[in-house]
């Protein structure tokens, strides 16, 4: 996944990240998902687009800090990319993204078995 794309690509791109900062949101955070909002419970809620784990480093912690997984490791390559290694209840994922929090975020997807796509 590329962070800036245009076109039907760009679009479904953008569409895959928001199913999967959802999909992420309920199965780590714990959250409730609305249609323009996160429920983070207590009766509190977040807007859907302030919640941005694959741009913003800190939200991309934060779903690792809630996951709190058996390992967790990370680098840079030469070429200035980034990986990740996330291992959660035996089960280990990976990723080599542009970006720390894109790495981290694909990362943790695939600890947890959730299927994504391979950066292109």
């Amino acid at each position: 996944m590329k962070e800036r794309s245009s076109g039907r690509n760009g679009l479904r791109q953008a569409l895959a990240a928001n199913n999967l900062t959802a999909l992420l949101a309920e199965r780590v955070m714990g959250w409730t998902v609305a249609p323009d909002r996160f429920l983070t419970g207590k009766r509190g809620w977040t807007p859907r687009w302030k919640f941005q784990p694959f741009k913003r480093l800190d939200h991309a912690f934060r779903l690792l800090d809630q996951l709190a997984p058996e390992k967790f490791t990370m680098g840079a390559t030469e070429d200035g990319c980034f990986w990740a290694k996330v291992r959660v209840a035996g089960t280990t994922g990976e990723a080599h993204e542009s970006s720390k929090a894109m790495a981290i975020t694909f990362a943790v997807a695939r600890a947890l078995g959730i299927d994504v796509e391979a950066n292109g």
